[in-house]
């Protein structure tokens, strides 16, 4: 019963990405007398949405950049970093780059999920139910994400990029003034710095394991044996015996719920 749960958890989390990229296109597409389509900033009956030919345009602008929206503005950047250290640390090519991104891909959907449904129920359901515009909804989107990059961004790297844009940050009267254009560069930032700092506590016992063996096989006269060698087996195995997946897994995602 868990397992469907989560599944479906995860195909919510699925169909909200989809719905927010697809609501953007109305179901009915205008066209004149002789099936020529018109192209208007506005549509009869429905001010301040844009025209179907306007909402195909930035549909399309929307899935070409899709994926780096995904990187910028959700835990993504954090949880690949980590897994990318960990392979490092255990000096393997494996598992292979796919399973990587896959597992940080649905990591990704369970942590985003809370932020997944407040945007699914707060901009896009009222948007198909015409009860807000395009715009009001888009920025509702934005608020919700905005919020949650601020939970994970430091002051000291927003001060960063305000100092750069040349905006002062005494004009700011709360976090939710600031512009999407300095949160996003200071969630990234943040994100990074916060990844290595795990990527160090990652690495750090493994380098330990290679420092050891490297020592044992130099006492012992060893030194046409390289220590990798030796050194691979010992580190999968302790990385097998504490359950390393389910800790590293656990530690992402509860970093994410502090």
């Amino acid at each position: 019963m868990k397992t469907d749960l989560s599944f479906f958890r995860y195909s919510k989390a699925i169909l909200t990405i989809c719905l927010f990229l697809f609501l953007l296109c109305e179901p009915s597409f205008a066209q004149s007398s002789n099936d020529q389509i018109n192209i208007s900033v506005t549509q009869g009956g429905k001010p301040g949405n844009f025209s179907v030919n306007i909402q195909l345009l930035i549909l399309f602008t929307i899935l070409s950049v899709a994926p780096s929206i995904l990187i910028m503005t959700t835990s993504f950047v954090r949880i690949i970093i980590v897994l990318s250290f960990l392979r490092t640390a255990l000096s393997l090519q494996q598992p292979p780059n796919q399973v990587v991104i896959a597992l940080a891909l649905f990591m990704t959907f369970f942590i985003m999920n809370p932020t997944l449904d407040t945007i699914y129920k707060e901009s896009l359901v009222p948007m198909r139910e015409n009860k807000i515009t395009t715009e009001q909804g888009l920025q509702r989107a934005g608020e919700t994400m905005k919020s949650f990059m601020l939970r994970y961004t430091r002051e000291k790297d927003i001060k960063l990029f305000m100092d750069l844009a040349s905006k002062p940050l005494s004009n700011v009267n709360s976090p939710e003034d600031l512009p999407l254009s300095v949160v996003t560069p200071a969630y990234m930032l943040s994100e990074i710095k916060t990844a290595f700092q795990m990527g160090l506590y990652i690495l750090l016992p493994f380098l330990v394991i290679d420092m050891i063996v490297a020592s044992i096989l130099l006492s012992m006269g060893m030194m046409m044996l390289p220590p990798p060698v030796v050194s691979l087996p010992l580190k999968l195995m302790v990385f097998v015996l504490v359950d390393g997946w389910t800790l590293i897994v656990k530690s992402l995602i509860t970093s994410f719920q502090g």
